[in-house]
């Protein structure tokens, strides 16, 4: 993804990025410094989101905001300069339909620019208006696509209109095994064996979890080179310059391609116009019956399951394993639940 490119334009100063998920370890050393006091509306009683009983937040806040801990050593995330605001809805059994709401509202209130949502639900009232109120509030809501084989349609939010949809993709860059496709799909990231902080230690996993948290990185680096920019725009800049990836355009295995960080920070993109620029509806993909009220469910380093749900959750930590191959450096997320064991 040619991270050290990306980060002579932009490392996401100023910019503050939600992650609503199971709360952040911001002592994690990849991640001091870098974590705000948050909220916690599990119920759990820790009022800060400062506590993750599963790893999954942690490990999606070091994807996008991680900086390793010297001697090269550790998570290098998309964007090591923004700050996290932590909004934990989830005990460590999975968040519900209603910690999500919750959840969502709490990121929207908060202020932040960007809102990750590596996890997912049903289609409900509520959590349609939250993700109302975060556009409306100019936020770039990003959230995974969902995980097979428990899902096998997009998940909720990310099949709303004007959500970041992201799916994931393997080590060749080809759909990912794992990742849920159709047509919400807006863009792509890696999410296969992806390194990323856990709890106290380090992980690996595979899903849309840690695709999602590399799009939210993305947009926080846009975000912080262009502070103008519209939370619309932002997104028209990250859809315009993927990478295109199977049929011309935007398509559903890979929406309008792999986030390419480099050229969203320095290509001329024209602005959008009323009557122009990538469209955000989201329809079902041909064959299938758009899903009204799917189980509820989340995206997952695997994607995070909502209680009740079965999956594992899976940790895709990017460690700061900055592959440096001919001067790029490979950069992978991955999502929580389910996804495979780590090693």
């Amino acid at each position: 993804m040619n991270v050290t490119a990306a980060h002579a334009q932009s490392q996401g100063e100023g910019v503050t990025v939600a992650v609503v998920d199971s709360g952040v370890n911001g002592s994690h050393p990849d991640l001091a410094g870098n974590v705000l006091a948050g909220i916690d509306v599990s119920g759990a009683g820790a009022p800060n989101g400062l506590e993750d009983l599963d790893g999954h937040g942690t490990a999606m806040a070091s994807l996008i905001a991680g900086h390793g801990h010297g001697n090269s050593d550790g998570v290098l995330g998309i964007a090591p300069h923004v700050k996290i605001f932590p909004v934990r809805d989830d005990r460590g059994t999975g968040p519900t339909p209603e910690s999500i709401v919750a959840g969502v509202n709490a990121a929207v209130r908060s202020g932040a620019k960007v809102i990750s949502i590596s996890q997912g639900g049903s289609d409900v009232p509520a959590l349609r208006a939250a993700i109302e109120s975060g556009l409306a509030a100019d936020a770039v809501v990003v959230a995974a696509m969902g995980n097979k084989p428990k899902q096998t349609l997009a998940d909720f939010p990310a099949s709303y209109d004007g959500v970041v949809a992201v799916g994931a993709i393997d080590q060749n860059g080809n759909v990912a095994s794992v990742s849920v496709t159709g047509n919400a799909m807006v863009l792509s990231a890696p999410g296969m064996r992806i390194v990323s902080a856990d709890k106290t230690g380090y992980s690996i996993g595979d899903g849309t979890s840690a695709s999602t948290a590399i799009v939210a990185g993305a947009a926080a680096l846009v975000r912080s080179k262009y502070p103008n920019l519209s939370a619309k725009e932002v997104v028209h800049r990250l859809t315009a310059t993927a990478t295109d990836k199977g049929a011309p355009g935007r398509d559903p295995q890979y929406g309008y391609g792999i986030v390419n960080l480099v050229a969203a920070l320095t290509a001329n993109v024209p602005p959008l116009t009323p009557s122009a620029g990538p469209s955000q509806t989201k329809e079902s993909t041909p064959g299938q019956t758009k899903k009204t009220m799917p189980p509820a469910n989340a995206a997952g380093q695997g994607n995070r399951k909502t209680a009740g749900s079965n999956s594992g959750l899976i940790v895709a930590v990017s460690i700061a394993v900055v592959l440096v191959a001919a001067g790029v450096v490979s950069w992978f997320l991955l999502r929580r639940r389910p996804q495979t064991p780590a090693t």
